[in-house]
Order: structure tokens, then C-alpha cells, then sequence
């Protein structure tokens, strides 16, 4: 891939990341890692980001180190945001980039006496931030495009996020779930974090499994959280097929990442673990309803997205204001198996 030449960065050897607070997000974040390491080799990247990520951080091959808080998303924490700018001085990091656009989030490398602190303006950080960028939707519309372009990065051919799991988690967890290399896994991320209208109806999804564990001969793990466990349950009681399985809320972030590339195809709502699907680099069927493709699409050549386009989505909301949640409903199971069947 050939890039353009760097904004200003040529003598940058340190760089701290302030990491973003969702998981598609954090692997997004990885095509920035990736241009960073290009267009400088021998330079050093640690991250600050949120305790759930550090599992996920060290899959990607980037990353020195990883600086794990517990500040919880909104919280403002401003002993601790201060503790940890001067914990970090000793690191005598050149740069720091942050990639939320809240204020706080750009206390502790100014704290932490970062020479050059740079970031979108957000929430007015001038002062906080001094490598300001103002972000042009127009030229940068996705999200992985935003937080490339922090690297001096406008127009390229954008490196996609590549994970790389660990073999020999995954295999304790193969032995924990009875995993059985003769049956095709189908991997369902059922669950959307944001709210109800990212998420494909749970009989939809007991379809698509049962139909699939039938023809196939195959196995189906639902992934997800303990919020998600719930749905996931009724998927797994309405396919009702021994290879159905209910993972959500029984692994942390870490074993989905191992597991998942376990994976022949992976169905996934507009999620983190849609994301996580694209980065192991599965054979990926993105659902979205009111979210858009064209912003945060997953970073795959081969991924297939179906979306309705109806003139009311994307709305981005998280429950469908005109109470029809038609992107979705109408998104028949019919079209998903003729896609997972090709």
C-alpha cells in the first residue's frame, strides 16, 4: 500500500493511544495502529483504554502495551483521570492521540505532559489538544477513515483490523464447550449493545440456526453478553436442535475473539462482534436496520451487509420512532439462508 507522506510525525517514537470505549471501535482503531507502524517501524504504541479491551488489545500485534482503567463511559473521574496523568509521565511519551472527542478524555495526556496531543476538536479541547483536526464528514464519512486521517492519512487504501487469536486459549475452550471439528460452526451475534432497532428479531435468528444445524449437519454458537443471554435463550428453546448452543454471558471478550475464529460463517447484528468477526477475517453476514453501512460497514472485502435501505433508515436511533421496526421485520430469514447458502 502506498500512503502519503506523513503530516508531521517522522520523529514520533512513543505514541500513547487513548483507546475509544467500544469494542467496534477499538478494532477499528487498529487500521490507525497499523498506519502509525508503516509510516514509522521502529516507533513504540501503548494504549489506554478501558479494563474489558486489554485481551482484545493484546490480539493486535501493534500495541507495546496496554494501560488498563476502570473509568466507566460517561463517568468523569477527575482524581483518577489526574492520578493516571501523572503515573504516565515517567513514560515520556512524544505524542499522544485521542480518539474520543469528549473533553475529558483528553485530560490525561495533557496531565501527563504529552508534548503533542492530538485529536479531533470534539468538545471544544483547545488548550487540552494541541494537533487539532476538525473533522469533514464529507471527505472522511467512516469511522475507521476518522480515526486513520489522526496520522496525517487522507486518501489511501485503508489497511483492514487483523486479529490474531490465540491458539492455545482456544483450545482449552474447544474442550470446555465440546467443540466437534466435523461440524460446520455458524457463529450468531444476535445482540446489539446500543438498543433494539440494530437488533434482528430472535425467531428470525431461530431460523436461520435450526435450518442451518439441519442442512448442514452443523453446530451453532450464539455469542454475546450476559445482557444478551435472555434472547439468545429463546433463540436456543425456539430451534430447538441439540447443536444449538447459548454462549452469551458464559465467555469474556478474550474467548470470543478465540472462539469466533473457530468459525466457518458468523451472522452478526451491527456490533462489536461484527467487528471482531471482520478482524479474524470469517466469512461475515452483517444485518443493519438503523444504523448506516456506509459509516461503520465491517472491514472486510468479502463481508456481505444486508440492509433495507428504506427511506426511513438510518435513523440511528435505539428504538424505531415510527414503533414498526420495518428495517429489520422485513429483513425475511428467507434472504439471510439464500445468502448463508451460496
Amino acid at each position: 500500500m502506498t500512503l502519503p507522506k506523513p503530516r508531521k510525525y517522522s520523529h514520533v517514537r512513543q505514541i500513547l493511544l487513548v483507546g475509544p470505549s467500544w469494542v467496534g471501535d477499538m478494532v477499528m482503531a487498529q487500521s490507525l495502529l497499523m498506519v502509525l507502524r508503516q509510516q514509522q517501524p521502529m516507533c513504540q504504541i501503548d494504549v489506554l483504554a478501558p479494563q474489558w479491551s486489554e485481551g482484545l488489545l493484546q490480539r493486535m500485534p501493534e500495541v507495546r502495551q496496554t494501560w488498563t482503567h476502570d473509568l466507566a463511559h460517561g463517568r468523569f473521574g477527575w482524581s483518577e483521570r489526574r492520578m493516571w496523568g501523572k503515573k504516565l509521565q515517567s513514560v515520556v511519551y512524544q505524542q499522544a492521540i485521542v480518539l474520543p472527542n469528549s473533553w475529558k478524555s483528553a485530560l490525561i495526556p495533557f496531565w501527563a505532559k504529552i508534548p503533542q496531543r492530538t485529536g479531533y476538536l470534539g468538545e471544544w479541547r483547545y488548550g487540552l489538544l494541541n494537533d487539532v483536526y476538525h473533522l469533514d464528514k464529507t471527505r472522511t464519512p467512516r469511522t475507521v477513515e476518522q480515526f486513520v486521517a489522526l496520522a496525517g492519512v487522507e486518501t489511501a487504501t485503508l489497511p483492514y483490523p487483523r486479529l490474531h487469536p490465540h491458539a492455545a486459549d482456544a483450545a482449552l475452550s474447544r474442550l470446555q464447550l465440546a467443540y466437534d471439528p466435523t461440524r460446520p460452526l455458524l457463529a450468531l451475534a444476535a445482540g446489539a449493545e446500543y438498543g433494539e432497532a440494530k437488533r434482528w428479531p430472535a425467531e428470525y435468528f431461530a431460523i436461520v440456526a435450526k435450518t442451518y444445524a439441519q442442512q448442514k449437519n452443523g453446530q451453532v454458537w450464539l455469542f454475546g453478553s450476559q445482557k444478551d443471554a435472555a434472547s439468545a435463550q429463546i433463540i436456543v428453546k425456539q430451534a430447538n436442535h441439540p447443536h444449538v448452543i447459548n454462549l452469551c454471558g458464559r465467555t469474556h471478550l478474550t474467548e470470543a475473539v478465540d472462539l469466533l475464529a473457530l468459525a466457518q460463517v458468523v451472522i452478526s447484528n451491527d456490533s462489536g462482534l461484527m467487528h471482531l468477526a471482520a478482524a479474524l477475517d470469517r466469512r461475515l453476514i452483517a444485518l443493519f436496520g438503523s444504523s448506516d453501512p456506509k459509516m461503520t460497514p465491517p472491514l472486510h472485502p468479502q463481508a456481505t451487509v444486508i440492509s433495507l435501505s428504506l427511506p426511513c433508515s438510518p435513523c440511528f436511533k435505539r428504538q424505531c420512532p415510527l414503533q414498526h421496526l420495518r428495517c429489520l421485520r422485513d429483513l425475511s430469514p428467507e434472504r439471510v439462508l439464500a445468502e448463508l447458502f451460496v
